[in-house]
């Protein structure tokens, strides 16, 4: 089969599949596996070999990790440091220890095993516990953040697990070699070169690259970033996506972290949607056939027991009752990292493929009864109460501002926004502009706000203004549009430019705009009103005047803005009745003075 036929059979499983599951709100991962399964050896058998596919789709993981080394950013672990190594760290240790102990004592694993074992399904998938608590409107609830705060944690924690697996591999092969030391010493000796490169390579490359402001050789460098850095890694023996990872974290606090992310974004969906296929192809359902309640048994088990530990945590940390049963309900799943860790684990010789093949079904199974556990928490439990206890939540995720273009205009907004401690998220896409304003102190990500990706990336869905600040009249447009169409919760602020800007920004039905000069051309009018010999009331009263008939005709004239003959003739007319407008009140004036018989 050609490889040409072969890519159309996996993108037709995959849309077909997707729908479907996220039509029962099962989550696209499951989607992928199913999709796997359907057209691999154990089902119809559209595609035999999987080996090819699997190397490709590996890469998939590689940019997962680099994402999840992005989103790591120190200032919002920084924010919620108790919630995240208290909650998240007792979670990990008291999982990975009951579960290893059982794997160990019950199962008669090698304690090398039994240990990767325990961790993996103490992770939880990050994607599809989200997505539900997302879809339940639970996500903003105490237990809600603590389930993010477990979940960034455990983000967190696979980079050490993916440094030790070879330690592991080493000692379940050779218990007595000293070679683990060595790769010790070569870990230290990877991670203080990727740091130091990272910091004064990495950065200036970056730079380099986006004053050329060509988007196509920005996607480049960032996917340079993580091949070379994962190459670099791999060739002491330690694996590909710690590399990927440690190259994220490195670039978490950068001012490219939102672009190369937005870029990265559908290399890594469409990729790592293929790892979960082949994932499905290479399940062996042979195992359901002849152990189906092992893996059932297994499932409820290690779910079951994810679940106690949980509450335990939950109430120990002073969650309420019903916030602690919430916790426990919400991350009862294994994750995507298992199938990762597993497949390495068996490829490592840490585990028999056998186990490992066991594992992902039971990860599997597990992933699909997520929803169903939730749905057995509101049948159990009252989820009415609530708990108005404060709590840390990190700002850069929930911003209630998003300023697109922090050029002079925007850098206003911003610093009032600051000065009363609002939280807002700045865009801009002038590389240039960004080192220069980054060395003030201030916080802004370089991107182009016309791009989906970067507004997904910069938490627009969470945000309640967004202020157009954007210098390019085309651009401007362009995010005007995709906010309107993508988060349409937003209300819009807009900067125009002139009369004609204003006009587009009304066609996409951004109604709240101001041009750029206008309100300091009025307060110039007044000053100059005043050295003329009028009083400051006066002035102001016919500055405030012509601001109301100008915003008026800009009505008038945006029914008619295609019609040039008509546009001109309204503009006429306009100017004709301002005039008439101030004769009129200046008449007035002149009367009530003659009356009162005081002077101007």
């Amino acid at each position: 089969m050609s490889l040409l036929a072969q890519i159309a059979i996996f993108l037709a499983a995959a849309v077909i599949a997707i729908p479907v599951f996220r039509h029962f709100k099962l989550g696209s991962v499951l989607g992928y596996l199913a999709a796997g399964i359907i057209i691999g050896p154990a089902c119809f058998g559209l595609i035999s070999r999987i080996d090819t596919t699997l190397h490709i789709a590996e890469f998939g993981i590689v940019l997962l990790m680099f994402v999840i080394g992005l989103e790591l950013q120190p200032s919002r672990l920084w924010v919620l440091r108790k919630p995240i190594f208290g909650l998240g760290t007792g979670q990990v240790l008291l999982t990975t220890a009951a579960l290893g102990a059982a794997a160990y004592f019950g199962f008669g694993e090698t304690w090398q095993s039994s240990l990767v074992i325990g961790f993996g399904l103490s992770m939880s998938s990050t994607a599809l516990a989200l997505q539900l608590l997302a879809e339940r409107g639970q996500l903003n609830s105490q237990y809600g953040r603590s389930a993010f705060s477990i979940l960034l944690f455990q983000d967190i924690a696979v980079m050490p697990a993916l440094a030790l697996l070879p330690l592991l591999a080493v000692a379940a092969a050779r218990p007595s070699a000293p070679s683990g030391l060595w790769l010790v010493l070569k870990l230290a000796a990877v991670l203080a070169a990727v740091v130091v490169g990272g910091r004064y390579i990495l950065r200036p490359m970056l730079r380099i690259v986006a004053a050329t402001r060509v988007t196509e050789a920005f996607t480049a460098a960032g996917l340079l970033v993580v091949i070379g850095t994962a190459l670099l890694v791999s060739q002491v023996g330690l694996s590909m996506s710690l590399g990927a990872f440690l190259a994220g974290v490195l670039l978490a606090d950068s001012e490219f972290r939102h672009e190369l992310e937005a870029n990265i974004e559908p290399f890594k969906g469409l990729l790592l949607g293929l790892f979960f296929i082949t994932v499905g192809m290479s399940a062996n359902l042979g195992l359901v056939r002849d152990k189906p309640f092992l893996i059932l048994g297994l499932t409820l088990g290690f779910m079951a027991l994810k679940v106690a530990i949980l509450w335990l945590i939950g109430r120990l940390s002073r969650h309420s009752t019903i916030a602690s049963h919430g916790l426990a309900f919400s991350l009862p799943s294994g994750g995507e990292f298992a199938f990762v860790l597993f497949g390495l684990a068996a490829s490592l010789g840490v585990m028999d493929t056998e186990t490992a093949e066991l594992l992902v079904l039971v990860v599997t199974a597990s992933m699909i009864l997520s929803p169903v556990f939730l749905i057995l928490h509101d049948a159990l439990f009252n989820s009415t109460e609530t708990d108005d206890r404060p709590f840390d939540t990190p700002s850069e995720l929930y911003p209630k501002v998003i300023i697109a273009g922090f050029g002079r205009f925007g850098q206003i907004v911003g610093r009032i926004l600051r000065a009363r401690k609002i939280p807002f998220t700045a865009l801009e896409a002038s590389q240039t502009q960004v080192d220069f304003l980054r060395r003030f102190g201030n916080q802004i990500f370089y991107g182009d706000a016309s791009r989906l990706e970067l507004l997904r990336a910069a938490h627009a869905e969470n945000a309640e203004i967004f202020v157009l600040a954007i210098d390019d009249v085309e651009a401007s447009i362009r995010t005007a549009e995709l906010i309107r169409k993508h988060f349409p919760h937003l209300k819009i602020f807009a900067r125009a430019r002139n009369r004609q800007h204003a006009f587009r920004l009304m066609d996409v039905g951004v109604h709240y705009n101001i041009r750029e000069t206008l309100v300091s051309s009025l307060e110039m009018s007044a000053e100059v009103l005043e050295a003329l010999g009028l009083s400051k009331l006066r002035a102001l009263e016919t500055v405030q005047r012509f601001r109301g008939h100008d915003a008026a005709s800009l009505l008038r004239q945006y029914a008619v803005k295609d019609d040039d003959q008509k546009l001109i003739q309204s503009g006429r007319e306009s100017a004709e009745q301002l005039l008439h407008l101030f004769e009129t009140d200046d008449d007035r004036t002149e009367a009530r003075r003659a009356r009162t018989g005081t002077d101007r």
